[in-house]
């Protein structure tokens, strides 16, 4: 779920119209499918071609921010999406063994690292709260070899309807929730497993310090400007409104460059590319905590590294069925696949980047064969061993999840065998252990 960001890049949408002509003269683009003839208009669909008709065609981007976290009618805002009654169903939500395998990774990573006394685990658009139930109950199945580390659990999430449910999912019942809608934190708990929770709007105002920080799905649905190139050079994507229905919507070419064309990277060599100013923002905080606290990120995503073109009306869904970008706004998530080459200079080399990798390579290294095989062998109900065997087939099948999603990582320099820091270090000491999940994990 979007991070509220205190930057100025919202701003870019004003700026835009404010050096656009009114006249569009731009060519029209489609939006995937044909509207049908009788497209809802909805309260979403009303407030956007008020918006339109007051200051001029929106950004992507905007278009994005507007439909997803508006206040009054966001999608995210009021929507349970997640499950077999939502939208979409995301990994956490098929198999318990995912979640379980990234409490193995963060436990693999913080040993590697030293076994820092403190571990902060955040997570970034946590959903319904499962992954990090998941990884919860691996650090309690692991409590001996935790047992010294002060741990503490950091969710940023901007639903407060998500967040309920979170608590719901994760809080122990008999402590009450602390709750402070002013405030940065805006509520407070204590997990099943008696550890410290707490939520945040903004990643910045997660306290600094020695972290693990997890972003599943949640880069994707973070607002994308969209640029053609044109003989005139770079033009943005904007939204109107159809003059042929008054009651539509249609993609426009800007007739002029526009502010966020200083995203595009200047050697970019696709002719249509999507660009994440709010994910270079954030990539640059977690690097810049990472590098100076330590620990590491872990990104799971729909995503390509720097190959893909037009990605934004790809994964509309409703009810589990493609639904295009333009119909009914507000009734559906809108998502475009994370550019992973983006990611990585965003980091602007103060942390080193994994991957991506297929999320089926990812999980094979993690050990996900032998951990099926242990729920297999402990299980004598057939619809129980039933249900494993379907989520490792979503999971790891390549036509299903299992190389439509990436996973990516930010590491510290001194993490990596001939890191940065490395150079200085003495040669008696020895070489960093693999990462697990990129390399194949060594069980022991």
């Amino acid at each position: 779920m979007s991070v509220l960001l205190r930057t100025g890049v919202g701003t870019l949408c004003a700026a835009a119209r404010g050096v656009i002509p009114c006249l569009w003269r731009g060519k029209c683009f489609s939006s995937g499918k044909e509207l049908g003839e009788n497209s809802p208009v909805t309260p979403m669909l009303r407030h956007l071609m008020y918006k339109i008709k007051s200051t001029g065609p929106i950004t992507v981007a905007e278009y994005m921010r507007e439909v997803l976290t508006n206040p009054a009618k966001g999608y995210y805002v009021h929507h349970d999406m997640l499950g077999e009654k939502g939208d979409f169903i995301t990994s956490p939500e098929i198999s318990q063994i995912f979640g379980e395998l990234l409490g193995i990774w963060l436990i693999s990573e913080w040993m590697a690292t030293g076994k820092s006394s403190t571990f902060q685990l955040v997570e970034l658009g946590p959903g319904r709260g499962t992954l990090t139930g998941d990884i919860l109950r691996v650090f309690s199945q692991l409590g001996s070899v935790l047992k010294n580390s002060d741990i503490s659990v950091h969710l940023v999430e901007v639903s407060q309807k998500l967040s309920e449910i979170q608590a719901v999912t994760l809080i122990e019942e008999n402590v009450p929730l602390e709750r402070n809608a002013g405030s940065p934190v805006y509520m407070k708990g204590v997990t099943k497993s008696g550890l410290p929770i707490s939520w945040y709007r903004d990643i910045q105002d997660v306290p600094k310090g020695y972290s693990f920080y997890l972003a599943h799905e949640f880069f994707d649905v973070l607002p994308v400007h969209k640029f053609q190139k044109t003989p005139q050079g770079w033009r943005e994507v904007f939204i109107d409104i159809d003059p042929q229905a008054s009651d539509k919507l249609r993609f426009v070419l800007a007739p002029c460059a526009t502010p966020a064309e200083a995203f595009i990277w200047s050697g970019e060599t696709r002719d249509h590319v999507e660009v994440c100013p709010d994910a270079g923002v954030i990539i640059q905080e977690l690097s810049q905590r990472i590098a100076r606290a330590g620990g590491a990120a872990l990104i799971a995503d729909y995503g390509h590294d720097g190959t893909k073109t037009d990605t934004f009306r790809v994964w509309g869904f409703c009810g589990h069925k493609l639904h295009d970008v333009l119909i009914a706004p507000g009734t559906a998530d809108l998502t475009a696949d994370v550019d992973f080459s983006y990611l990585r200079r965003m980091t602007q080399g103060k942390v080193a980047s994994l991957g991506p990798i297929t999320q089926q390579m990812f999980l094979k290294n993690m050990g996900i064969d032998v951990r099926l095989k242990v729920l297999l062998d402990n299980s004598d109900e057939p619809s129980t061993r039933q249900q494993l065997l379907q989520g490792y087939d979503m999971l790891m099948n390549s036509k299903k999840m299992g190389e439509r999603f990436n996973f990516f990582a930010l590491v510290p320099h001194q993490r990596l065998p001939n890191g940065s820091h490395q150079m200085n270090a003495r040669k008696s000491n020895p070489s960093p252990a693999p990462v697990a999940g990129f390399d194949e994990l060594a069980w022991r």
